[in-house]
């Protein structure tokens, strides 16, 4: 519906108000009930199988976690009956506050989000518990599959950046529900504070769900190059750094609050920085599949895809480290091009290649090849026809968070083939839940090991 609202100029198929409620329930969802389950999903199902362990370290606070994700879900989608919010997902101050947003929908999305934030922390004490505490004999901290150390790393990024996040949350809906002021400028409270608090958690939250796609692109990667990972400790230093930079860099999303050239200078050089353990392993896996002898299978073409995509999304990303681009394109849909080249050609395809990859480990049968390169190539050849054309939008002037535009020279037809593109993603997505349902239901059995892969995970039988 966004897509289809913004597809031509001036269009009213839906008003302004349910436009911002509809990119405000699609960021929210997206990151806290898509992408964050999904990795969460694959890293409590597989690091014990790749370490060696017959379960979690805490199987109740799990099952725990687990049940907060359906339940923050049902309160945040309870807003729909009380009136959505329309604030964003980043819910900026003091639209946000009672005066300009009085229904309780605001409410009920903070306390969806608080409840997905505990179950998140939750998962992430317990990944670094089962990973510290139940290793099999004989496996060190440095023979850990990938996929496991960087989780690991990940699960302490969450239990930093998440408590920050929930304790916004309770500071805003004390000031909507008691009376207090620590947002409202009018009172005595700071709307840039709320940006300082929601963004020290946003951007760590990047590479919450970064880091757990690094780690599935560095067990696909090697598998289909037929050789092992391309300097295996730099990957996991580098995971580390990454996990200590991203607490620095948050205010890049705040160049244009006049926040002063000493903090814009810190948190430029702090940007770039964490842009050099990225490339890293943006080299690991290139110097991998090198003279490889590379099997080009639907989960190496996701994870190759994956490769060039992020790399365009990092690319872009390292512009907005500089105050003087940011200032120019940091309202404008050159920043939803970057950001969704990093969500979606990034993290999205990331999980992709993990369904292909662990399909016939979770279910015992493999996927159909010809129906998985239909679903490939659509979506593609969808998501960069959607998102590449946007970076040339911002280029010329187009805001985000707007509803329609007037019909400026060329906005039109750049806006159409951004939605044509989007609607064959829609189409890759129908045809890779017909292609699971197959698959569970009539798909060749797969045999214990049909990739000929080398992680524990594999020795055992298929499904477990």
């Amino acid at each position: 519906f966004i897509r289809l609202q913004l597809a031509v100029p001036n269009n009213t198929l839906v008003s302004p108000d349910n436009f911002n409620a509809l990119f405000t329930m699609h960021g929210t969802k997206m990151i806290f009930l898509v992408a964050m389950p999904a990795l969460f999903g694959f890293a409590n199902y597989f690091v014990p199988l790749m370490i060696g362990a017959r379960d979690m370290a805490f199987p109740r606070l799990n099952a725990l976690s687990v049940w907060l994700i359906p339940f923050g879900g049902a309160l945040l989608h309870f807003s729909i009956f009380t009136g959505v919010p329309k604030v964003g997902w980043f819910a900026y101050a003091p639209l946000s506050e009672t005066p300009y947003s009085s229904s309780p929908g605001v409410d009920y999305w903070i306390l969806g989000l608080l409840v997905l934030g505990i179950g998140s922390v939750a998962t992430g004490i317990n990944l670094i518990a089962t990973i510290l505490c139940l290793r099999a004999p004989g496996m060190t901290m440095r023979r850990l599959p990938l996929f496991t150390w960087i989780n690991f790393v990940n699960a302490f990024i969450v239990i930093f950046a998440l408590p920050v996040l929930n304790a916004g949350l309770v500071m805003l809906l004390m000031d909507r529900q008691l009376g207090t002021h620590f947002f409202m400028a009018r009172e005595g409270g700071s709307p840039v504070l709320w940006q300082h608090i929601f963004w020290a958690f946003g951007h760590p939250e990047v590479y919450i769900l970064a880091l757990p796609a690094f780690g599935i692109i560095s067990e696909v990667v090697p598998v289909f190059s037929r050789k092992p990972i391309f300097g295996y400790e730099f990957v996991a230093v580098s995971s580390v750094a990454i996990a200590l930079l991203s607490f620095g860099v948050w205010a890049h999303h705040m160049f244009t609050v006049g926040m002063g050239r000493a903090a814009d200078t810190f948190f430029a050089i702090a940007s770039m920085l964490i842009a050099i353990p990225t490339g890293v392993k943006v080299l690991n896996w290139s110097a991998t599949m090198f003279q490889g002898r590379i099997r080009m299978t639907v989960p190496m073409m996701y994870a190759t895809a994956f490769i060039i995509q992020f790399t365009a999304g990092g690319l872009s990303g390292v512009t907005h480290a500089s105050p003087a681009l940011d200032w120019q394109t940091k309202n404008s849909y050159y920043l939803i091009a970057h950001f969704h080249y990093v969500a979606v050609g990034g993290i999205v395809f990331a999980i992709l290649a993990a369904v292909h990859y662990w399909f016939p480990k979770l279910s015992g049968r493999m996927l159909s090849e010809r129906l998985g390169r239909w679903t490939f190539w659509c979506m593609v050849v969808g998501f960069n026809g959607t998102f590449a054309i946007q970076h040339v939008l911002g280029f010329m002037g187009m805001p985000r968070r707007v509803y329609t535009y007037p019909d400026f020279p060329n906005w039109g037809w750049m806006n159409m083939v951004s939605t044509a593109g989007a609607c064959l993603m829609g189409v890759a997505a129908v045809l890779l839940v017909i292609n699971l349902l197959r698959g569970f239901l009539r798909g060749a059995p797969a045999g214990d090991n049909p990739w000929d892969a080398w992680t524990l995970e594999w020795a055992t039988t298929s499904p477990p």
